[in-house]
């Protein structure tokens, strides 16, 4: 009994490790974001003031009161907000500001630890750890647009909390916390760093994200390893659609629900990810070459993105 206890104790201080270590780096970048009406959290990912937190979040407003967790508040500047991923980008004047360091989403594994951090008051953060419950989710924001590629945890959150980082043990930011559900057990939502850090380039440059749609809602699933070898496929992931919106060109290829997504424009699709970075400005009113697994056979359609 005694050797079990002890072992306990081992394997607690080092969680308990793992958890204050990520805090003490990353707890002073992270900024509590309010407006006249409600706020959340963001987090500094430079030294001069460039915060990453949640459209919804922000809003409408150009203007928005930054506080950090050493005592200082500063008017921010709404640079750009994205409705369609739930992200937005501030900044504040000044320089040397703590800053969080951006992982990638790419390699994470489902039971790895995840820590929330938010800062709903402005001069203390609030922590919560948990694990990976789930890569590739779709979550339909507040303006009713889906969002994909999304982690899910359990990890606590409390509105206050949105916007803030999620970060791994090496105190890393994953991914931004955007939602928890209401009334279920331990579930919310993260938007993925990978595509957090396309948004944010854009943002900083356009002040708006300039894309090409499909008009589609998918997921990352795995492809079966005889069809893959079939279809001399290299890839091991594919994107599997599981809505298709009326009226936008993947309905007019006639792409359907299940198809798996292998290969968009002659590039391999791995994730939604890979979506994403393929429909840029130039994409859009372009005609594209598409192949899709549907049941054990593959199709090849021709898309054009809308922007």
């Amino acid at each position: 009994m005694v050797r079990f206890a002890s072992e306990d104790e081992e394997l607690l201080d080092a969680y308990s490790h793992a958890v204050t270590s990520v805090v003490e780096k990353v707890g002073p970048a992270v900024a509590s974001v309010s407006l006249k009406r409600g706020g959340g959290s963001g987090v500094l990912f430079t030294p001069d003031g460039y915060l990453l937190t949640n459209a919804h979040v922000v809003g409408k407003a150009r203007q928005v009161s930054v506080s950090l967790p050493d005592g200082s508040s500063h008017e921010g500047q709404v640079i750009g907000s994205d409705p369609a991923t739930d992200l937005a980008v501030a900044q504040i004047e000044g320089n040397h500001f703590p800053s969080a360091d951006l992982g990638r989403s790419g390699t994470l594994r489902v039971g790895q630890l995840v820590i929330a951090i938010g800062n709903p008051l402005g001069f203390s953060f609030t922590v919560s750890a948990g694990v990976l419950s789930a890569l590739g989710r779709t979550l339909r924001a507040q303006d009713g647009r889906l969002i994909d590629g999304v982690l899910q945890t359990d990890v606590a959150l409390n509105p206050g909390n949105s916007g803030g980082p999620l970060v791994d043990s090496h105190g890393r930011v994953v991914g931004i916390n955007t939602a928890m559900i209401m009334g279920a057990q331990g579930i919310s939502f993260a938007v993925p760093i990978d595509t957090a850090r396309w948004v944010l380039a854009e943002l900083m440059h356009h002040g708006r994200v300039v894309r090409g749609v499909l008009g589609f809602a998918g997921q990352t699933r795995p492809i079966d390893r005889r069809l893959a070898h079939h279809h001399r496929l290299t890839q091991k992931t594919g994107v599997e659609v599981m809505e298709i919106i009326d009226g936008k060109g993947a309905a007019a290829a006639g792409l359907r629900d299940g198809d798996i997504l292998v290969e968009l424009d002659g590039k391999p699709i791995e994730s939604v990810d890979d979506v994403h970075r393929l429909l840029v400005a130039s994409s859009i009113g372009r005609p594209m070459k598409l192949r899709v697994l549907r049941g054990a056979t593959g199709v090849d359609l021709t898309v054009t993105p809308t922007e």
